[in-house]
């Protein structure tokens, strides 16, 4: 099983306001009698489901393609938050509180069409982010535009991760997936300088990669 957790790309899909819509350019065309289609591609890093690098929120932190790719790939939890809109995620707000994978992605459902943009997404706190990363979590995801606010200018849940080195995913598409532990799999482009980077996010269902195990050991049928 694999859920894709990224929006299609296309003009309807909305940007942060002020930022650069997606739009393409169609150099040739072989509906026009070209040997070949070529299209450019106009819009911002922060492109639907996407990796913010810590050089988007920190002076002289990294650019997106001196990140490690192992942070966006491995084990993943999907964590389902009761949260309201325009709220702002605590530790107490994580039902149970039993994080069992270094990546960690909040379904919040307060950004439930990624056509319309509401500016009352839930977003975390940077307490949050801290009682993550004390529980071994190197990454963090939430299906909102950003993990902190919208009108905010200090950007305290970006300010956390950029303290713990910690990888932001943002933007992602995480209603129609169940809670649970999975394979994610968000790997960013190597945009040299870039402050993020559009992902294809998934997550594969980890009972696939046992069976799979199972099947391929010696001796199974």
């Amino acid at each position: 099983m694999i859920y894709d957790l990224s929006p299609p790309i296309s003009p309807a899909l909305k940007v942060w306001p002020g930022d650069t819509p997606p739009s393409r350019e169609v150099l040739l065309d072989m509906k026009a009698g070209a040997n070949l289609t070529l299209s450019s591609l106009h819009a911002t890093v922060h492109l639907g489901a996407h990796a913010d690098a810590p050089s988007h929120y920190g002076k002289d932190a990294p650019s997106i393609e001196a990140r490690p790719l192992d942070l966006y790939v491995g084990p993943c939890q999907v964590v389902r938050v009761a949260a309201r809109r325009g709220s702002v995620l605590r530790p107490g707000d994580i039902a149970g509180g039993a994080i069992r994978a270094p990546r960690v992605l909040l379904s919040t459902g307060t950004f439930p069409d990624p056509g319309v943009f509401n500016e009352d997404f839930a977003a975390c706190s940077a307490e949050l982010v801290d009682h993550l990363h004390e529980r071994g979590v190197r990454l963090i995801g939430i299906d909102t535009p950003s993990v902190d606010p919208f009108p905010s200018k200090d950007l305290p849940a970006h300010q956390a991760c950029l303290r713990h080195d910690m990888a932001v995913l943002e933007g992602l598409l995480l209603a129609h997936v169940p809670e649970g532990v999975y394979e994610l799999i968000a790997l960013p482009l190597p945009l040299v300088g870039y402050d993020g980077s559009p992902v294809r996010a998934i997550l594969r269902d980890l009972a696939w990669r046992s069976s799979s195990i199972a099947t391929s050991a010696p001796g199974s049928k």
